[in-house]
């Protein structure tokens, strides 16, 4: 006779890959009915994107019929509710569960890119998604999501005015260049940079995202400061691209995001322009940067290389088109690349958030 007590006895021999402990210990199953041979119950995934979806419901399903009934008839539904190590009163962004910093060393590494696309990438697997373009002095996110010459609105929330963010792709989008000319340049000292993005933090209506990507200026300085004080960010995603010259800023990045004073946790490195594929030669790869740089450092460093992404064409045309590289299905070997990408960030996440303690706002000065 198969009882609810031997599918949840079964079910805990069942591991989830990424985790390393089973899924009845993680709480990662609901609602379970026996109506005689019949078995149905719901697997809570840590994330939408969960690459090892079928993997786990083909292993719950061969639990139970080799540990309860071989002739069980098993319908195993698969959901998802992002997870979040956020635990301070959540009096700033409340409703959000991850805060990602996207960053890099230098300039022209792709970084903003790499934001947009996999902020995008996020929202095509069932999550909510918001990105701040915190690149305060060059902002791009108008132009790569097409938003350009669009303002943000203003909403009453208790008798106070926030941001309400323009919507595009799923992804909820904040830029300075939504407030500012385009053709002027952005002449702020540093304190005024970092009083606007505590304004995009603080003042707008961002309601409830599973992840809040930040798209930050190159280098190390006040904006970062900013940030991490601001909010406890989740973790951070590094961008280089293979050459030496990247990668020995990519590793100040890191050393910053590191050091004792910030902890805020790595969730690997992205390696962009890792090589040219051209269009009328798909399977050719022409390392023109060098090869695995980003690659090499993420295992020099032992942090997990999230991908490595090629320098194409379409990717470019895509973003000063507005159409970022992750929705041009015209392009599927580099559409599939961000949206390998998004899995293995949210898939980071999720390790983070069951491995490691809350990421705290840096309460210090550090001058």
């Amino acid at each position: 006779m198969i009882t609810k007590e031997k599918i949840i006895e079964a079910l805990s021999h069942v591991q989830e890959p990424d985790l390393g402990k089973d899924l009845i210990t993680l709480n990662m199953v609901k609602d379970i009915t026996v109506d005689g041979n019949k078995v149905e119950f719901t697997v809570v995934l840590t994330t939408p994107a969960c690459p090892l979806k079928e993997a786990i419901e083909q292993a719950c399903v061969n639990a139970i019929k080799l540990m309860v009934d071989k002739e069980a008839v098993v319908k195993v539904n698969m959901t998802a509710s992002v997870t979040s190590r956020r635990e301070e009163s959540r009096t700033v962004l409340p409703g959000v569960k991850n805060i990602i910093a996207v960053v890099s060393g230098k300039g022209g590494v792709g970084k903003s890119t790499v934001a947009t696309n996999l902020a995008i990438a996020l929202s095509q697997m069932g999550a909510k998604v918001g990105i701040i373009d915190a690149d305060i002095y060059g902002p791009s996110m108008p132009l790569m999501f097409g938003l350009e010459g669009k303002k943000p609105s203003v909403t009453q929330i208790q008798g106070k005015n926030y941001l309400v963010p323009i919507e595009k792709y799923g992804v909820k989008v904040l830029s300075i260049g939504f407030l500012v000319d385009p053709k002027q340049a952005t002449i702020w000292r540093g304190p005024i940079a970092s009083s606007a993005l505590r304004q995009f933090v603080n003042d707008t209506d961002w309601g409830e995202l599973d992840y809040l990507v930040v798209d930050m200026p190159p280098g190390t300085g006040d904006i970062h400061l900013t940030l991490v004080q601001t909010v406890p960010v989740t973790g951070a995603v590094i961008v280089t691209t293979p050459q030496p010259v990247a990668l020995a800023d990519a590793r100040k990045a890191i050393s910053m995001f590191q050091t004792p004073q910030i902890n805020v946790p790595i969730l690997g490195i992205v390696e962009n322009m890792a090589y040219f594929t051209p269009a009328e030669l798909p399977e050719n790869k022409y390392y023109i940067f060098g090869k695995d740089g980003g690659a090499n450092l993420a295992k020099e460093l032992n942090v997990v290389l999230l991908g490595q992404i090629p320098i194409v064409q379409s990717i470019r045309e895509g973003g000063d088109a507005g159409i970022p590289a992750a929705v041009n299905e015209k392009d599927p070997i580099t559409q599939r690349a961000f949206l390998s990408l998004g899995e293995q960030v949210a898939r980071q996440i999720a390790i983070r958030n069951a491995s490691l303690a809350p990421t705290q706002k840096v309460e210090i000065t550090i001058h």
